[in-house]
């Protein structure tokens, strides 16, 4: 029998595509961000809103907004769906009909849900009609999203709009993989030109004519100049078949003599072309001539795509647009536009520094981003908040295998461009082994295969004929680099150890040369693992261990498993007191393979000592960790010492990655539900629920981003933090199929059950 779905549902008022306007665009994007980001437990339906009867009405509600009667039956047909939980109206007056769209008011009087608007225009300076009128809608509601900090304070102090129920979020922005122009121009076969663009829908209001005259200013100096526009024009401006405003440009186009350098594309694009187009731009124009514009999604747009802007003035790009980013000039100014647009041109390097910078501002404002925003609000209006659920992302390997070469993973991205001169290291390609050997498992998907060969193979090339590992090869393929004489290289070397475990330990599945290779590695590894010292690199070392032994029993691997633990086990009882219960007194990063480690060494040699730190240092860590129900990872600006207060921000995915595999190991070991509990909590955080209310990953590549600081994410995505999102994300995946079928699980010499 098919499961009725009781998901909590979000009802949208507002126009919606195939009508081609920008708060239909506006909707439709904003509900695909909620979905991504809260499918799990949110649908969202739209009542549209239409201007006469339609015939074979598409969405959930329609409403004819010229029939005044449908505005109370709307109402009454949404209150008799048990599952909507709110009613978020897109409000522009002109959507509505009667006096400042107060026909709206009938809906209103009506539905019985909790109602909430995104106010498109906030008008200054009103008169005290439209006052009273912002002043009855809000009242209704005592909740209202804008989408610039002006337009919230001209509601505070125009409207006497109380600051408690605005909440300010960006207009939203599509992610992108960062590309240069040079990169993004091939696929338009214009690599030899200096682009400039505008897009949007045509009208008087984006004074096209502006960048047009300007144009013939630059062509003067820079003839290889080509200016896109980009576009339809606007339908309602289309009468009888005549679209008089582009005849307009067209014949000014040829008045001014730029046949040549000016390219219309007469299309209402879809998203994915829209931004390749921006990012194939150079410098972006935005011409529009509303001094009171709140808001620009255009705008928007192209600097998220890493557009240089020459923009007007108007409330938006005053508010946005600092000179890091790109130059204001005056509505209309010709001279101003043609002058700053050649000293753009001019500079390659500031063009360059200024693209990066307007990418990296606008991330915060993606789509999934505004979700979180949404939600946060959103759970103050609805009845059981707590039911709304995060969605896991589609597994992605786009951006992991973009890093890998012939040789192996490539250290660090600038953004998401491999930067090759960072050179390769022992430590990510074993991680990047780990990954892919999860991936595998998980899916068989044989294209899996050349990519753990090639970290093995790196690994085997890393090997010393003693057993232990060089950390580092350059771009040259050149080994003996000075990184590998300055860096403590036993904890790579442990990670080495661990992810030929795990290859070891999925040789059921794997074909034989593999596994045979990373068996003649680990073997090799064996008579420098008994000697290591340090903390986490015996935690790392004993993963890989315990691995290979299950697999494989063996009893020097088993011998060497308490050899190095019994030295931890020294550590935590010369360290640890009532109040500290850790190995050091300090905690600093990937804590959890420290308890985790204790764990495997129980598990080998059945010693009850071993589980009881095991269990008490784990829950030392957790209470550090897991705040406020939340998941905060220790600083890596100063560690956490013993007797101080932990340092605020910093965070990184491998300490979020390494929380989620010790929860994982403790949890299949003891089947306690609290840890998977927090490996949900804790996976959250790369979902948004940080400090900053942003996701930590790029959706459309799989990347991770490098870091969470105070005010911004860090958005590179080098190997560590891709692998260990990928990582992370591979476990909740297996925790999800779990729910619905019995995964196979490594038995232990204690016999209880492990699944790693």
């Amino acid at each position: 029998m098919k499961k009725i779905s009781n998901k909590s549902k979000i009802v949208f008022l507002s126009t919606f595509p195939p009508t081609q306007c920008g708060i239909a665009t506006y909707t439709q994007d904003t509900i695909k961000g909620i979905t991504n980001v809260f499918g799990k437990s949110i649908t969202c339906e739209i009542c549209e809103l239409v201007d006469k009867p339609k015939a074979n009405p598409t969405q959930a509600f329609t409403l004819n907004t010229k029939d005044r009667a449908e505005y109370t039956k709307v109402a009454e047909e949404i209150n008799k769906d048990k599952n909507v939980k709110l009613v978020h109206i897109q409000h522009e007056f002109g959507l509505f009909g009667g006096n400042y769209g107060d026909h709206l008011l009938d809906f209103l009087n009506t539905v019985k849900k909790p109602v909430t608007y995104t106010f498109h225009s906030v008008i200054p300076n009103p008169n005290e009609e439209l006052k009273t009128f912002v002043k009855l809608l809000l009242s209704y509601s005592n909740s209202v999203f804008v989408m610039t900090n002006q337009s919230k304070e001209i509601l505070i102090k125009d409207y006497d709009v109380n600051e408690e129920i605005i909440t300010c979020v960006q207009h939203g922005t599509h992610i992108v993989i960062y590309e240069t122009p040079e990169q993004a121009k091939a696929k338009f076969d214009i690599q030899n030109k200096i682009v400039l663009s505008t897009f949007g829908l045509l009208g008087e209001g984006k004074n096209i004519e502006t960048g047009l005259q300007a144009l013939a200013k630059i062509v003067k100096k820079e003839p290889d100049v080509l200016y896109l526009i980009i576009g339809k024009t606007h339908p309602n401006l289309i009468k009888d078949g005549v679209d008089v405003y582009r005849d307009k440009l067209e014949a000014l186009v040829d008045e001014l003599d730029l046949r040549k350098n000016v390219r219309f594309i007469n299309q209402y694009l879809d998203t994915e072309e829209l931004l390749e187009y921006l990012k194939a731009t150079d410098i972006y124009l935005f011409t529009s001539k509303d001094p009171n514009q709140a808001v620009s999604g255009t705008f928007a747009y192209a600097m998220s795509c890493a557009c240089p802007m020459v923009a007007s003035k108007i409330p938006h790009t005053r508010e946005v647009l600092t000179e890091d980013c790109g130059v204001l000039v005056d509505i209309g100014d010709v001279d101003q536009f043609a002058e700053q647009t050649l000293k753009l041109i001019a500079d390659e390097n500031l063009r360059h520094e200024m693209g990066i910078q307007a990418f990296t501002k606008m991330r915060a404002s993606s789509w999934e981003n505004a979700a979180l925003t949404h939600m946060n609000t959103y759970k103050k209006l609805i009845e059981n908040p707590a039911d709304i659920k995060y969605s896991y992302p589609d597994i992605q390997l786009r951006h992991i295998k973009k890093l890998t070469t012939d040789l192996g993973i490539i250290q660090f991205s600038k953004i998401s461009v491999p930067d090759l001169e960072s050179g390769y290291t022992l430590d990510d390609n074993a991680r990047a082994l780990i990954a892919f050997c999860m991936h595998y498992k998980l899916t068989r998907d044989k294209d899996d295969l050349p990519y753990i060969l090639i970290y093995l193979d790196f690994i085997e090339r890393c090997q010393k004929p003693k057993g232990n590992f060089i950390n580092y090869v350059d771009q040259e393929y050149r080994e003996h680099v000075e990184q590998n004489a300055e860096v403590n290289l036993e904890d790579s070397n442990a990670r080495a150890i661990w992810a030929l475990g795990t290859v070891v330990a999925n040789a059921d599945i794997l074909p034989e040369n593999i596994s045979k290779k990373a068996s003649k590695c680990f073997l090799n590894s064996l008579k420098w693992a008994e000697n290591i010292q340090s903390p986490r690199s015996i935690g790392f070392a004993t993963k890989g261990l315990y691995l290979y032994h299950n697999a494989i029993p063996n009893l020097y691997v088993a011998a060497i498993i308490n050899k190095l633990n019994a030295k931890l086990l020294a550590n935590y009882e010369d360290t640890a007191s009532e109040d500290w219960q850790w190995f050091e007194n300090y905690l600093t990063y990937g804590n959890g393979i420290l308890p985790e480690s204790m764990l495997y060494a129980y598990l080998v040699t059945n010693k009850p000592v071993y589980k009881k730190v095991a269990l008490d240092s784990l829950d030392f860590l957790m209470s550090k960790t897991f705040i406020d129900g939340n998941f905060k990872a220790i600083s890596n600006q100063s560690w956490y010492h013993k007797g101080s207060e932990p340092q605020e921000y910093g965070e990184q995915p491998i300490d979020v990655t390494y929380t989620i595999q010790t929860l994982n190991a403790f949890y299949q070991a003891f089947k306690t539900p609290e840890y998977k509990k927090k490996m949900k909590t804790a996976f959250n955080w790369f979902l948004g629920k940080n400090h900053l209310n942003q996701i930590m990953y790029n959706p459309v590549s799989g990347g991770g981003y490098d870091g969470l600081e105070k005010e911004n994410v860090n958005l590179n995505q080098g190997a560590e933090s891709t692998v260990c999102y990928l990582t992370a994300r591979l476990l909740m995946e297996k925790f999800a199929l779990s729910e619905s079928k019995v995964i196979p699980l490594i038995k232990s010499r204690t016999g209880i059950a492990i699944n790693l």
